[in-house]
């Protein structure tokens, strides 16, 4: 007999445990490989965030991007060619140098911390002419970084899956509008079909992408207040055509170098935000659409006529699953277990059938957000299942959105600044130019850093910066982050 699944854990008062606990509960991920800051992805996350690439993916497709699949080592010569780029990324890259019997190779080999050094050395020899562009590309991959944080699964590790897309243009007008798109795209994509709310910033200077002229950013609030970062777009300009002698000829013949973009939604990264704010005390809460199972179908047996609703419940399976992720559970556990195993999982539909049900052509729908059961004839099944998940996931969009907006607060003084928790904080400031690094610096020794500027809305500050007291040019969004 299987143990019983009992979770209840106070996911506000305490997300750290919560969040431990889910990920080895609802078998998301096992971390015990023997290599620190990698983990093993178990099918409960890896059949979801399958769904979550095909989504992701079919948008990109929808607005000109191709699919590529690049080498995930990338030659030490690529990455050492653009100066910025490196000094950013060269702490955390792993070497491959050896192979076989420990022989060298003749040039150390990257693990692909990032990839723009592998797109744009191909970006020299495909593109010749402005009849190329614009080039719009992307590819599905894992990268590996060795990072010296703490890690967490799927919220920091050192290989992590994402998506990329690099892009060139034929002038720095295309260039920008394509990072204009990035956003709606994550817009469209994260909170409209994830239900995942965000702010979109423009990072500071000192904290943008290495080697972007400037970097554009989502971030999502968690439940324990900390912000994680969400897909990022950045206007690369010509620093990185430069380096990589990516050149067009213009309509007047003439040789132009080209305008790249770079895009990174990081798949496993936003499972983790997606999984954090949607659960709840008794565990996970899937929108319907990414749910690794959207149907748990659960036979009631009793010995008598158990093997009528058996053939029943097999039935509803196959018919379901030609339109539907179906999951029918046979196993001995009682029924108390698989009900608490299944909505700790947070499979969004359950069906239940017993000899009742079975005696009025009917089936049980328990709904996992509202935890609310109804009886349905069999017949109105599939059409009761359709409306049910999509107002799940409208409801965990309205309930995340109204969260999210309740934690977004106004702050005057840095004395205020240093109390709060939790939040994201709005606040007046001198600059996101080299001039207001200093100030984030007295920012970040309280343990929060600034994120940017909004680029959705023209907010205008109304006093002076609240770290030097200079009148304050911008208005910045300020939290504690992951």
């Amino acid at each position: 007999m299987a143990k019983k699944v009992t979770f209840n854990i106070d996911k506000k008062k305490d997300f750290s445990t919560w969040y431990t606990e889910i990920v080895k509960e609802a078998e998301l991920a096992d971390l015990r490989y023997n290599v620190k800051g990698f983990l093993v992805f178990q099918p409960m996350s890896v059949l979801a965030m399958e769904k979550m690439y095909e989504i992701y993916e079919k948008k990109l497709q929808e607005k000109g991007h191709l699919p590529y699949w690049y080498p995930s080592v990338i030659p030490s010569s690529n990455f050492l060619t653009e100066k910025e780029h490196v000094e950013g990324f060269s702490p955390d890259v792993f070497w491959v140098t050896e192979y076989g019997n420990h022989q060298k190779l003749e040039e150390p080999l990257a693990l692909r911390p990032t990839s723009e050094t592998a797109f744009y050395q191909m970006f020299s020899l495909w593109l010749r002419s402005y009849k190329d562009m614009p080039f719009k590309t992307y590819q599905r991959a894992q990268v590996w970084r060795n990072e010296t944080k703490a890690t967490r699964p799927f919220i920091r590790s050192r290989e992590f899956y994402w998506i990329e897309a690099h892009n060139a243009f034929s002038s720095l007008k295309e260039a920008e509008k394509q990072v204009k798109e990035d956003m709606e795209t994550a817009k469209e994509v994260l909170h409209d079909r994830f239900g995942i709310p965000f702010l979109f910033f423009k990072r500071p200077q000192w904290d943008k992408f290495p080697g972007a002229v400037n970097t554009y950013a989502a971030d999502a609030l968690m439940p324990d207040g900390k912000v994680l970062q969400q897909p990022s777009t950045h206007l690369l300009g010509q620093n990185f055509s430069k380096a990589f002698d990516v050149k067009f000829k213009d309509k007047k013949g003439k040789d132009q170098y080209a305008f790249i973009t770079c895009y990174g939604p990081a798949i496993s990264r936003i499972f983790a935000s997606m999984i954090s704010i949607h659960g709840d005390n008794n565990g996970l809460v899937f929108p319907f659409e990414v749910a690794p199972f959207q149907i748990i179908i659960i036979p009631i047996l009793l010995n008598k006529n158990d093997k009528e609703i058996i053939r029943k419940a097999k039935s509803l399976q196959k018919k379901l699953s030609k339109k539907y992720r179906v999951h029918l559970d046979l196993t001995d556990n009682k029924f108390g277990e698989k009900f608490y195993q299944w909505e700790m999982k947070g499979i969004p539909v359950r069906i239940e059938i017993g000899p009742k049900e079975l005696s009025k052509n009917e089936v049980i729908l328990f709904r996992r957000d509202t935890k609310t059961k109804k009886n349905v004839k069999i017949n109105l099944l599939q059409k009761e299942i359709e409306k049910t998940g999509k107002d799940l996931t409208k409801n965990l969009i309205e309930k995340a959105d109204k969260e999210f907006k309740n934690n977004i607060i106004s702050i005057s003084s840095l004395s205020e600044l240093k109390k709060m928790k939790g939040k994201f904080a709005h606040v007046d400031f001198c600059s996101i130019d080299k001039d207001g690094e200093k100030c984030a610096a007295k920012i970040e020794k309280e343990g929060l850093e600034v994120r940017g500027t909004r680029i959705d809305v023209n907010e205008k500050p109304k006093g002076k910066c609240i770290v030097c007291g200079k009148e304050a040019k911008i208005v910045v969004y300020i939290a504690k982050s992951y």
